[in-house]
């Protein structure tokens, strides 16, 4: 009873019984118009027609389009509202041109080595593509001088992040889409105050509508009052004007402008298995050390700047040159961010260049897959081309519907020869991708059109690093304590019925 009281008074349910009752009485507002009077209906038609063309004219994916102008002719009563809601691109032309601002102000920050891009041409002409495409979509240079850690589970990661923060002496960065309370949260929070009455400069970026129904309401008062700064990404609010779709998925953690993390882990108690919700929570992280880590400080400085409106003197957290040189080199590493504004889609052409180079086998972690129809043609391909194509996917879902779009997407992937396992010992909620011993990627991105297309993500792009080793251990480990699928798992699962259901989740996918 309590859980439901908590629920019902909670900020969620608030926020969106709000919206709902707006977006209800818009509709009953204009059914019953359209009754009374005939040319309401017709200029609602006109609208729908106007809002699609404008759909049309983007560029952006075409299944995502298919399905907003299907809606919104079909049903436009309901369509249209929905979509100006929950559909529209981008964010307000005011909040855009501060993006602008900080983006043209950060170019600066973010220096290409030219001689390092020019070796890699040259010696390693199979991975010197993907890194002039992270460069040239999303601005951050190839390093070396970066050593790199794969953690296999949260548990791991976090005792690791304890012992940098404990170590800070000039600033720690987070940035995460959900907080929770409990102890993961407690014990990190503990450590950051103890280093702001050091002198410490502690700030963290949360997403807001991730913490809606996790956090109470003002919690980033406590945390202002023991000193650590706190900015929340687009607000939610319980208006119709706000656009709800972009949100900051990025996972990250800056300490010193040495040592960065990054990956599918969260700050909450599942994501260390210290509370078990779905069996086992399989996450993946990564941590760096070196050159690599300012690409890390500029991302979450930019993200602060545009929230607060700021201009913060970024030469001021560089890393001394001295440090940087001190890492030994041990391969290459590029982080990469996505930003749903620039028509870019960065994360997932990332991933399309792995799959499209790849010449024996890609792995591929990911919670939820829910594909466009560019990806389903580049797993095929490299399938019926011979490389050995793999995707894990959870065993334990944390969403039916998804999991139910995610298996939707299954028997096709599995007649044209990608392989299929699921995660048996529970939810795994990692994202990451290894092919041919010698490329990896971890970061937020999930596959799919939520992380590839609205919200604002990171990841890092490996090649040849010791963390690459780590991946393809950890997803051999995994795919031996998980269960294949087969087509007759497939067909089993989907009578006529139920395939007709998946279809139309298929349809609705980019909506959801």
């Amino acid at each position: 009873m309590k859980r439901i009281i908590k629920f019902l008074t909670g900020r969620l349910c608030i926020v969106g019984l709000m919206i709902l009752l707006q977006v209800a009485w818009i509709v009953i507002f204009l059914v019953d118009m359209s009754i009374r009077y005939y040319f309401v209906s017709f200029i609602l038609n006109l609208i729908a027609l106007a809002i699609a063309f404008s759909i049309v004219r983007q560029w952006s994916n075409p299944s995502s389009k298919l399905s907003w102008c299907f809606f919104i002719m079909a049903v436009p009563i309901v369509g249209v509202p929905v979509y100006l809601i929950f559909g529209r691109p981008g964010l307000t032309r005011g909040t855009r041109r501060r993006m602008d601002a900080v983006n043209a102000r950060v170019q600066t920050y973010l220096k290409k080595d030219q001689a390092l891009t020019e070796f890699l041409r040259r010696e390693y002409p199979q991975a010197a593509p993907q890194s002039d495409y992270i460069w040239n979509a999303s601005h951050h240079p190839v390093c070396e001088h970066t050593a790199s850690r794969y953690f296999p589970c949260g548990e791991e990661m976090f005792r690791a992040m304890l012992v940098d923060v404990r170590r800070a002496k000039r600033y720690i960065f987070l940035e995460y889409f959900i907080l929770d309370q409990g102890h993961m949260f407690d014990t990190l929070v503990e450590a950051l105050a103890d280093k702001v009455a050091e002198g410490v400069d502690v700030r963290l970026i949360y997403d807001d509508f991730g913490c809606i129904s996790t956090m109470p309401t003002h919690f980033y008062r406590n945390l202002q009052a023991r000193g650590i700064k706190c900015a929340a990404f687009n607000p939610a609010r319980p208006v119709m004007a706000i656009i709800m779709n972009h949100r900051d998925h990025r996972k990250i953690m800056v300490v010193d402008g040495e040592v960065a993390y990054t990956g599918g882990i969260n700050i909450a108690d599942e994501y260390i298995n210290r509370i078990r919700r779905f069996g086992y929570w399989k996450d993946t992280g990564i941590r760096l050390e070196g050159a690599a880590v300012w690409s890390f400080s500029v991302m979450f400085l930019e993200m602060w700047d545009f929230i607060v409106n700021g201009e913060e003197p970024y030469e001021k957290y560089m890393p001394t040159r001295k440090f940087i040189e001190q890492i030994p080199t041990s391969g290459y590493v590029q982080p990469y961010d996505d930003t749903p504004l620039d028509n870019e889609n960065v994360g997932e052409n990332v991933y399309l260049n792995m799959i499209n180079r790849a010449t024996r086998y890609v792995y591929i972690y990911t919670p939820y897959l829910i594909l466009d129809q560019e990806m389903i043609v580049a797993l095929s391909n490299a399938a019926k081309s011979g490389v050995d194509v793999r995707i894990v996917t959870p065993g334990i879902p944390d969403k039916k519907i998804v999991y139910m779009l995610t298996r939707a997407h299954y028997a096709k992937l599995l007649e044209n020869g990608v392989r299929i396992y699921e995660y048996t010992p529970g939810f795994l909620h990692a994202k990451c991708f290894v092919c041919d011993d010698e490329y990896a990627t971890v970061g937020s991105i999930n596959l799919d059109y939520r992380s590839l297309y609205l919200h604002f993500e990171c990841g890092v792009f490996l090649y040849r690093a010791s963390a690459v080793a780590e991946v393809y251990e950890d997803v051999t480990a995994t795919l031996a304590a998980s269960r294949e699928v087969s087509i007759a798992d497939c067909q089993r699962r989907h009578p006529f019925g139920m395939s007709l259901f998946h279809a139309l989740l298929r349809l609705a996918a980019p909506l959801l």
